[in-house]
């Protein structure tokens, strides 16, 4: 993601962040669970339609058809949950693994702390073009201006 790109409705401090993780957790964790769900189901029915010549009226290509159409509901879901997530003014990164940014400043410049399904709280931040592989630990020693902050106080 290029920097230009990012335009936050929100900037969250460390203490913002960790404070909405009770919601985003729980947000975070449904659409994770459906995500694998989904890969999981869309791979084995593409196992299964391998090869295979769908007929009209045939009881095989109806139940092929309702599996399809139960699929396209739960993606429906699945992009539910991230319209959530970005209402409450954060990134979804991968659905999958349940990964979060936060936008924020931290000394003076624009970052993302990022946040991961599992972890206890908000313990890492990656530059803008980064991700998540790039994240570095939020410790004393690597926040030279001190702690996160936003530019206003706005929440």
């Amino acid at each position: 993601m290029v920097a230009d790109e990012v335009k936050p409705q929100r900037l969250f401090t460390i203490e913002q962040a960790n404070s909405m993780l009770p919601l985003v957790r729980a947000i975070a964790t449904d659409m994770a669970n459906l995500a694998r769900e989904l890969v999981e189901r869309r791979e084995r029915l593409a196992v299964i339609t391998a090869g295979r010549t769908r007929k009209t009226g045939d009881v095989y290509s109806e139940e092929l058809a309702q599996v399809e159409a139960e699929l396209a509901r739960d993606a429906e879901r699945l992009r539910e949950y991230v319209t959530e997530l970005e209402d409450l003014g954060v990134y979804p990164r991968a659905a999958v693994d349940g990964i979060v940014d936060f936008p924020a400043k931290l000394d003076g410049r624009a970052v993302f702390l990022c946040w991961k399904v599992g972890d206890p709280e908000v313990l890492y931040f990656h530059e803008l073009d980064a991700t998540y592989s790039d994240r570095t630990s939020l410790t004393a020693e690597s926040l030279p201006g001190g702690p996160c902050t936003t530019a206003s106080g706005d929440n």
